[in-house]
């Protein structure tokens, strides 16, 4: 039983992962490749980590060139989880 709670509760993150990677794809690209409006960093490039200390600092401002403002708005409302999940579902499945 617990290794069935466990999967489920895997498959459940990937899909909200998937779900919220939905919002990135249109400046990212579907597999992370393009330098959002021609500034950013290739996100396909970046570790979790990484992704993670960029996504929480432009949440609270301090990470970011002149363009953090966009991406402030586009990371204000995400849980410190779904940071995570997209973090982990960018680092090992948009490649």
């Amino acid at each position: 039983m617990k290794k069935i709670i466990l999967i489920m509760s895997i498959l459940t993150s990937m899909l909200l992962a998937n779900d919220t990677y939905k919002k990135c794809v249109g400046c990212h690209g579907v597999n992370g490749e393009k330098k959002a409006l021609g500034k950013s960093l290739v996100i396909a490039d970046m570790n979790s980590t990484e992704i993670v200390t960029a996504l929480n600092g432009y949440k609270d401002g301090t990470y970011g060139g002149p363009m953090k403002s966009i991406m402030k708005g586009q990371v204000a409302k995400l849980t410190q989880e779904e940071i995570e999940e997209i973090a982990t579902y960018i680092s090992k499945k948009v490649k």
